[in-house]
């Protein structure tokens, strides 16, 4: 089974001609590590599905960067904000590994939304899933301390600790490599 279809599977329940339809409208890419899916000031106008790889979402500010997501493999995901406004994003998708994902484009999304129910119930639990992880991340941020987000990190996504350097790991926890470097030395 295809790793798109797989993954939709796992959302909502699409009938085979509509599966079929979904499938033919992605896109299947080869990024390099160290290039972008989508550059800060571009509209996001697609989703990827990550087949293999790792991106991360992120923004700069007076030359600091801040990592908002990582995603890799078996994810279906866009930059939402810039994707529901139609308005250039502030963040990147940056591929962390060379990188292979199918995209869809709005034009697609929406046709296949308008004639199919369940793609619309598909692509509005996409939404609802980037919705929840925003919050749960804007809540982490606000409410835990340096140290408690690091262990949070390596406890929920372990799989990442190997694949992403200490810089990026601090970026996405909002401290700079010493304090990360001392919470791993207070182990």
């Amino acid at each position: 089974m295809h790793p798109v279809l797989a993954y939709t599977d796992r959302v909502v329940k699409l009938d085979s001609p509509v599966r079929d339809e979904l499938l033919r409208a992605f896109v299947r890419q080869e990024i390099p590590k160290g290039s972008c899916l989508l550059r800060a000031g571009q509209t996001s106008q697609h989703y990827h599905f990550i087949e293999r790889g790792l991106v991360k979402s992120s923004f700069y500010k007076e030359d600091k960067e801040f990592i908002m997501t990582f995603f890799r493999e078996n994810i279906l995901f866009t930059e939402i904000n810039s994707y529901l406004t139609s308005a250039p994003s502030k963040y990147q998708l940056l591929a962390l590994e060379p990188t292979i994902v199918h995209s869809i484009g709005r034009p697609d999304i929406e046709r296949l939304c308008r004639q199919h129910h369940a793609v619309e119930t598909l692509f509005k639990q996409l939404l609802a899933f980037a919705s929840i992880g925003m919050m749960k991340r804007i809540s982490e941020m606000l409410e835990e301390n340096a140290t408690t987000r690091y262990h949070l990190f390596v406890q929920q996504k372990a799989h990442l600790v190997q694949r992403i350097s200490l810089g990026d790991l601090a970026a996405y926890l909002g401290i700079t490599q010493v304090s990360l470097s001392r919470i791993r030395a207070g182990q």
